[in-house]
């Protein structure tokens, strides 16, 4: 028996952080949606007690590090399944690139497998188990549009945002979210406006959308990786409506509305940039069908 499953990538329409908890992680406010850039997963029933990786993306370990392997494993832990599970990864998704990748496809070997195991649990059920694992995969077992607060567990849905085309650049080198946040000084930092972007999104206001984008990692990767920030300068040029970098980096999107203009930035950021992706956003939450 196998099961199919889209793992989609998330980006940032805003991304906060309030402080530091007693638990070291830190309290932050993020609104995250769902694009149509997706990995695609395929677990296959198996009769001994294993759980198998495999991806012909040499950057996807097959072991404990793999998000998808700590997934599968907590449900067989926390579940007694004496069933094992081969997990193919097919990777879209670039990696290390705050796009949610790996977290995606945890979540949606969460999602598989709870059907593949008949474990019986609800979508809800299946996200306070992802936040054990990561604190995107709570949001990317449900998926489309939300609030995200506390360290990225707590969800509150939200509406899907106006329609436009998402034209995504990630350049050749990884981030580490953990330097990232420890690089991260609060004092005077410029915080996003989380409840106009909220509004926005109600009102399916597209330049309020535009307007009230922010990501208060951004100038630490930017003065980190000087080619982020060229990255942005040349979406810009481009004619992006709205340019930001999705969480820690490296990834910067732009938001743009009409097709044509999206063509020219998909066009003219190929020539500046390998990883390049023109998508829309999906804005829906998944379902257990």
């Amino acid at each position: 028996m196998k099961v199919l499953l889209k793992a989609p990538a998330k980006i940032n329409l805003s991304l906060d952080v309030l402080h530091k908890r007693p638990d070291g992680y830190h309290e932050v406010e993020m609104i995250m949606t769902t694009i149509d850039l997706a990995d695609r997963i395929e677990l296959t029933l198996l009769s001994e007690d294993t759980i198998k990786i495999t991806s012909q993306n040499r950057f996807v370990p097959d072991d404990q590090r793999n998000l998808a392997y700590q997934a599968a494993k907590l449900l067989k832990d926390k579940f007694q399944v004496k069933e094992g599970v081969q997990i193919n990864i097919e990777k879209t998704i670039p990696v290390a690139a705050g796009l949610a990748g790996g977290s995606s496809d945890a979540a949606a070997t969460l999602r598989g497998l709870n059907k593949l195991w008949k474990l019986g649990l609800t979508m809800d059920e299946l996200a306070v188990l992802g936040a054990e694992i990561g604190s995107d995969v709570s949001f990317c077992v449900y998926g489309g549009t939300a609030l995200a607060t506390g360290r990225g567990e707590k969800i509150e849905h939200l509406p899907a945002p106006p329609s436009c085309w998402i034209v995504l650049a990630k350049p050749l080198i990884g981030v580490s979210t953990a330097d990232i946040y420890r690089r991260l000084q609060l004092n005077g930092v410029s915080h996003p406006n989380t409840a106009g972007m909220i509004e926005s999104i109600h009102q399916q206001d597209f330049a309020g959308v535009c307007k009230n984008v922010g990501n208060v990692l951004e100038d630490v990767t930017l003065n980190v990786y000087p080619e982020v920030a060229q990255i942005k300068e040349q979406m810009y040029r481009f004619g992006a409506d709205a340019v930001l970098m999705s969480g820690s980096g490296p990834t910067v999107f732009a938001l743009v509305q009409h097709d044509s203009r999206m063509h020219r930035l998909y066009n003219g950021l190929r020539g500046f940039c390998d990883q390049v992706f023109a998508v829309r956003m999906l804005g829906e939450r998944h379902t257990l069908d």
